[in-house]
């Protein structure tokens, strides 16, 4: 992915009005981040820990979406897979994540979820850039090219629901 600016991810949003999109926190380190190992920019809000955001390249686009994290239940024992890029996480790293459609859909309160690592790092996980906790990435007979691709494949399926 490449580097974007924060009047790019303020813009992008496809599911939240442009005040909220004003208002929300972004991440500090933006300059830090992995560009290049990144297939997604995605992070929680410090100001508000049951949302998240994720950012990315899409049909040549920068889109953006906000999500909104299930209330965490589950106890240190519970192991949860993250559906997009497949990683294994204790307790609670895996989330389910919801996020309104785009347009009059979400207007109506329709809405798409999906089980995501809760800090939002699959491009990392998937490079092997940072590990996961007890459990981790099963082992995989695909080189991690393949398995790039198809976190790419789930995070656009993803999207395509959104932008419906």
């Amino acid at each position: 992915m490449k580097a974007v600016s924060e009047q790019e991810i303020r813009g992008s949003f496809v599911n939240c009005s442009k005040g909220e999109a004003k208002r929300l926190t972004l991440p500090r380190d933006l300059a830090e981040r992995p560009w290049d190992d990144l297939d997604f920019l995605g992070w929680l809000d410090p100001a508000a820990p049951e949302r998240g955001y994720l950012v990315t390249e899409h049909d040549g686009e920068i889109v953006g979406v906000a999500l909104r994290l299930a209330a965490r239940q589950r106890g240190g024992l519970h192991r949860g897979m993250c559906s997009l890029c497949l990683t294994m996480h204790p307790g609670t790293g895996v989330s389910l994540m919801t996020a309104r459609k785009a347009g009059p859909a979400g207007r109506d309160s329709n809405s798409v979820g999906l089980y995501a690592c809760t800090d939002l790092d699959c491009s990392l996980y998937v490079r092997g850039r940072k590990l996961p906790g007890l459990g981790g990435r099963l082992q995989e007979s695909l080189t991690t090219e393949e398995q790039i691709d198809r976190t790419r494949t789930r995070l656009t399926a993803f999207l395509e629901k959104v932008l419906a």
